[in-house]
């Protein structure tokens, strides 16, 4: 059920954004996108039987989500974004699904200094932190957490930076999540001039 939430929470959200733009009158469209993320702490090494390893970092991962973007109408440069999606990565290894899942939910003020140039600070929090082995190894679950993101993009494709600490529930480990990524994204719905 709690998986269930955030595609609930999203598509309220998509139906909002969608009505809104049927009426031509809100500075609300929506976003989509995805970012690809690399490094963090090794949360596990996996060993293949052909001498091969392959690390699961904590900061690595594709990143899906989809949410809102909020124009300013008397200051069109400036706006709010609010995102939910999924972080996943995965191994190669066939006979087990090992995978490492987070929930981000991701809040950025954004300046549009010309027309096509984003440049965003604000809040990533990841939620669901779990890293499954699929019984090949002990499974892993981390608390939430959340860190500072920064993204710089041009015609919806950029450079992105998150900090952010994972603190292993069992244990008390704690791993590093910091992440540079490459971000895909887009707006639709936005009221027409």
């Amino acid at each position: 059920m709690k998986r269930i939430q955030p595609v609930i929470v999203l598509l309220f959200i998509v139906s909002a954004i969608s009505a809104s733009a049927q009426e031509k009158k809100s500075p609300l469209s929506g976003v989509i996108g995805a970012n690809f993320e690399f490094g963090g702490d090794r949360v596990a090494e996996i060993y293949f039987t052909n001498g091969n390893t392959q690390s699961v970092r904590a900061g690595q991962g594709g990143h899906f989500y989809a949410g809102a973007e909020y124009r300013f109408p008397k200051a069109q440069k400036l706006a709010l974004r609010g995102t939910v999606g999924i972080k996943y990565v995965t191994t190669a290894a066939d006979n087990a699904h090992i995978r490492l899942t987070r929930i981000p939910l991701q809040f950025t003020a954004n300046v549009y200094p010309v027309q096509k140039l984003r440049i965003a600070a604000g809040l990533s929090a990841h939620t669901g932190i779990r890293f499954n082995a699929d019984g090949i190894m002990q499974n892993l679950s981390f608390q939430s957490a959340n860190g500072p993101v920064f993204e710089i993009a041009y015609a919806g494709i950029g450079l992105t930076y998150t900090a952010m600490k994972y603190k292993n529930k069992e244990y008390g480990d704690v791993y590093s999540a910091n992440a540079f990524g490459f971000s895909f994204s887009t707006t639709f719905g936005k009221k027409k001039k």
